[in-house]
């Protein structure tokens, strides 16, 4: 793969939606930050060989030759960055993040546009959303903007992984956790902000685009109001590995998360759930659950589809409640066009059937969907084709 005459750190959906490079209410002042212009370079001899096919690299199975790594601690505040190769860990037995899972991550892509050069998608909304789910966790902020170049910088090191491929892009996984080795459950005192890389395929096993099976039980909750549903905890996410299992035994490659006694749509796995419909009042709509609650994460791709769909002015775009029960009743009553899962590993995922307390419901999958429009044009601004 030749390699891109440069790299370019924009938001990829600048024409439909504009963003502002400025501070965020979370970064950190300068002084209490690391900065790109210090980074420091360990840069191996030693690379491996590329997929002979990326579009066949499993999801966080392949890594790159290199990562970023910045080092905090509560005398000296932040270290230099340093891009060195990949390598283990070591941490103490007692390290808060292995007990109290202090610990967060993002994830992003970056992406080969027809005039080879290498792009991210809306980068700025996931440095504010890891900077709000830091100081949730009570660990130490920093100026996302720093780390978004310095998270550049090692792409462009990296940049002979990023596939060419429609059906392929190169996934980037921020990580931060807490590193003080103490079994007290307090603030840590030191952290460790990294970065890795992977190029990745299809994210499902049954291909790009195709609809896949849920399972829906009310016994099982991924996040409740008040609580942590928000934030892109690492604690969020090891709990469902059981739910999913249970899934995969009922023939489902996801699972629908429900909340509350009149069973709320929240979540599908680890994506926001979109309905589309024609509501109560005969209104073409686009629905979602509400950021309100706290319940469901803000994903990138969520806002990214709110705002295309509104400017596209061609239906209603809500973000509101519905029930299980108004689930049913639009398909008894075949007010329902398609459902599909949003988010940044699938972009965007039909759904064709949902095992709801083991009775199946069968969701239309339309040739023509919105689905498919949205998993177009998404694709489109993320290769730069629009």
């Amino acid at each position: 793969m030749a390699t891109c005459g440069r790299l370019q750190l924009f938001d990829q959906c600048t024409r439909l939606l504009p963003f502002m490079m400025g501070r965020r209410s979370f970064a950190a002042a300068a002084n209490d930050s690391f900065r790109a212009d210090d980074l420091v370079y360990d840069i191996t001899k030693d690379r491996k060989p590329k997929p002979a096919n990326m579009d066949e690299c499993k999801f966080g199975r392949e890594f790159t030759d290199h990562m970023l790594s910045i080092e905090w601690n509560k005398d000296e505040g932040w270290n230099r960055p340093v891009i060195q190769p990949l390598q283990n860990i070591s941490l103490h037995p007692a390290t808060a993040v292995f007990h109290y899972a202090t610990e967060l991550f993002e994830g992003m892509k970056a992406y080969r546009t027809p005039e080879n050069e290498i792009s991210f998608f809306r980068p700025q909304m996931n440095m504010d959303r890891m900077l709000r789910s830091a100081h949730r966790a009570c660990l130490p902020q920093f100026d996302g903007e720093e780390f978004l170049k310095c998270i550049a910088e090692l792409v462009r090191v990296e940049q002979e992984w990023v596939p060419n491929s429609r059906n392929a892009s190169l996934y980037m996984r921020p990580t931060f956790i807490g590193t003080e080795p103490t079994l007290g459950v307090d603030k840590s005192g030191s952290a460790l902000l990294y970065c890795i890389l992977c190029p990745v395929g299809s994210y499902f096993s049954t291909g790009t685009f195709e609809p896949v099976s849920l399972m829906a039980d009310p016994r099982y909750i991924r996040a409740s109001k008040g609580g942590f549903g928000a934030y892109k905890l690492g604690s969020n996410y090891g709990p469902t590995i059981r739910v999913q299992e249970e899934a995969a035994k009922k023939g489902c490659e996801q699972v629908l998360w429900l909340y509350g006694s009149d069973h709320k749509i929240t979540e599908v796995g680890t994506m926001n759930m979109f309905i589309h419909w024609y509501n109560e009042d005969g209104e073409k709509e686009l629905a979602t659950m509400g950021l309100d609650e706290g319940i469901v994460l803000p994903g990138i791709t969520r806002q990214s589809i709110l705002d295309i769909t509104r400017e596209w002015g061609d239906f209603k775009v809500t973000e509101r409640t519905i029930t299980m029960s108004d689930l049913t009743k639009a398909l008894n009553e075949n007010r329902l066009i398609e459902m599909f899962g949003a988010g940044t590993a699938c972009v965007v995922c039909p759904i064709k059937r949902i095992l709801y307390v083991d009775q199946p419901l069968y969701i239309p999958t339309p040739v023509d969907s919105l689905a498919l429009r949205l998993y177009k044009s998404l694709g489109a601004i993320q290769v730069s084709f629009i």
